[in-house]
């Protein structure tokens, strides 16, 4: 099952078991079984004196296996084969079964075994999903250090019965207490804050009681993490707000054009950003969502960025980089049927679609990838383009054109994604030449037409241009005294991570530019103007 490099890698990890446990699993006769009987037993071969297996299991998912530590109430199952993207989620949950610590911050680890209620989370996953791993992880830790938590991990490959009954079309989807819970990539801080009722009050409170920053950064992405060194090297405070650090990088399957990094995937970079800007001194405020800015009454003075769970943060100088998201298609159908069939990840959510046909729309880059990507997986691809030409670099359109099971429609014009009884059946769209219509049958739609700035929620307060971009200029600043951006969600001409990654720089350095040539007004003097502006 293993080859002997990876049986040395996993020897080493589990060296620092330092609790016994034991796996027991519930098998068949079948050959996934066996399959799952020869990983069990490396693994057990691997630290004999810790771990022992049992096959007396009768859960009714064969096969299927449980990490239990001796004397606890565990629930954590794997009802899958943990290899390809999984296998590191595997290697996890044995250190910690085994009592090796996670690397968790202590408040949310304390969090979770605070959590006061029956809670039965199901988690359908592929193996080939990158999206997979970070819920597969947060859900193990949570059944491990809580007893009253309990956690099956499926394989939606291995057990696609289950699949089509529960009509789950994207992974990773969560059910809870048997009720749909979440679908798409979470951290545990996200999942603990969902099933914690008083954590938004709680977060509020402790972020308002914040000192003022003199550098605040929102958005965790490579612009904001490019200005999160930047500015901690200048030994000034500095804080980072964001959603899920990393941004949209998370959701790269490649990454192959940065200088100096030949190959890397966007999970990884993203967990590297991380742990570069927590090399500093950086107040990383994660899974928080910002919903205002105030600016400051008076130059110099402190500006302020009010969260989604109305708590405040202040800071003489703020970074705009909030990233980008996949744009929408905006068509009848897109919304009603997403995870039904619509999705936007041909890596995580591809698998499921095997030997069926799909729809991709869009025709540059991102959309011929992704049709080369599923023309290997499913049974047909038909590849719609609004543009008379596609837009992808000639390489790949010329090895699109080559595969058998693909169908491009240029000059073509998305009018409706169509379904029944819950989920997707066809895609409409209208040649754009001679105005007829068009329909293709099919059971997956994945939308790859580009990204839209997540500006929203500024309004009117800074500057945007008519494609919502906050407009900056070579300096990186806005319009606002002190507020500067950075990345995707600028007028940027490319949306490029080594782009982003230098503009968060320059953002940075004229933010420690403003500060040390724009002198702070007195305590009383801010106060005076705060109160002013709030009568």
């Amino acid at each position: 099952m293993l080859d002997d490099d990876i049986k040395q890698q996993l020897t080493a990890y589990l060296e620092r078991v330092k609790e016994p446990f034991e796996v027991v699993a519930s098998l068949n006769d079948g050959e996934k079984s066996a399959e799952m009987r020869e990983l069990l037993e490396e693994i057990v071969a691997a630290r004999p004196d810790m771990i022992s297996l049992r096959t007396d299991g009768n859960d009714a998912r064969k096969p299927s296996f449980t990490l239990q530590r001796k004397g606890t109430s565990t629930k954590l199952r794997f009802a899958a084969i943990p290899m390809g993207h999984e296998f590191t989620s595997l290697i996890l949950a044995l250190l910690w079964t085994g009592g090796h610590p996670p690397k968790v911050e202590a408040d949310t680890l304390e969090q979770i075994k605070a959590l006061d209620a029956d809670l039965s989370f199901e988690i359908y996953m592929s193996l080939s999903c990158h999206n997979c791993p970070d819920v597969v992880q947060a859900l193990s830790l949570m059944a491990i250090y809580n007893p009253r938590i309990d956690v099956t991990i499926i394989d939606g490959g291995l057990y696609q019965n289950e699949i089509e009954e529960r009509e789950i079309m994207g992974v990773p989807t969560v059910f809870l207490n048997g009720e749909f819970f979440a679908n798409g990539r979470m951290s545990v801080e996200e999942i603990v804050q969902k099933v914690d009722t008083g954590a938004a009050k709680r977060d509020a409170e402790k972020l308002s009681a914040k000192a003022p920053f003199e550098v605040l950064i929102i958005g965790g992405g490579p612009a904001g993490a490019a200005a999160a060194i930047y500015a901690s090297r200048k030994g000034i405070r500095t804080g980072v707000v964001s959603e899920r650090f990393g941004g949209q990088v998370n959701d790269t399957m490649e990454i192959a054009n940065y200088p100096g990094i030949p190959e890397t995937n966007g999970p990884a970079y993203a967990a590297a950003l991380e742990q570069h800007v927590r090399n500093y001194e950086v107040d990383i405020m994660n899974t928080q969502r910002v919903a205002g800015l105030t600016p400051a009454a008076e130059t110099g003075g402190l500006i302020t960025v009010t969260l989604d769970n109305g708590g405040t943060l202040k800071s003489r100088t703020v970074i705009l980089a909030t990233g980008a998201r996949w744009r929408n298609v905006n068509v009848p159908g897109e919304q009603e049927y997403k995870t039904k069939g619509v999705a936007y990840c041909p890596h995580c959510d591809g698998p499921l679609f095997k030997g069926k046909d799909v729809a991709v729309i869009g025709g540059g880059n991102s959309g011929v990838e992704a049709a080369i990507d599923l023309a290997g997986l499913v049974k047909h691809v038909t590849v719609v383009e609004f543009m008379p030409e596609m837009k992808a670099d000639a390489v790949l359109v010329k090895k699109l054109k080559s595969l058998p099971n693909v169908t491009i429609h240029t000059n073509a014009q998305t009018t409706e994604i169509t379904g029944s009884d819950g989920k997707v059946n066809g895609l409409k769209f209208k040649h754009r030449a001679d105005g007829t219509d068009a329909s293709v049958n099919l059971e997956g739609v994945f939308v790859q037409i580009g990204l839209v700035p997540n500006t929203e929620w500024l309004g009117t307060t800074v500057e945007r241009s008519k494609f919502g971009e906050i407009v900056v200029d070579a300096r990186g600043a806005t319009n606002v005294p002190g507020v500067f951006a950075a990345g995707d969600c600028t007028t940027v001409p490319y949306k490029q991570i080594v782009v982003a990654a230098g503009a968060g720089s320059t953002a940075a350095l004229s933010a420690f530019d403003y500060l040390i040539r724009t002198p702070a007004p007195s305590e009383s003097a801010q106060t005076e103007s705060q109160e002013a502006a709030v009568a």
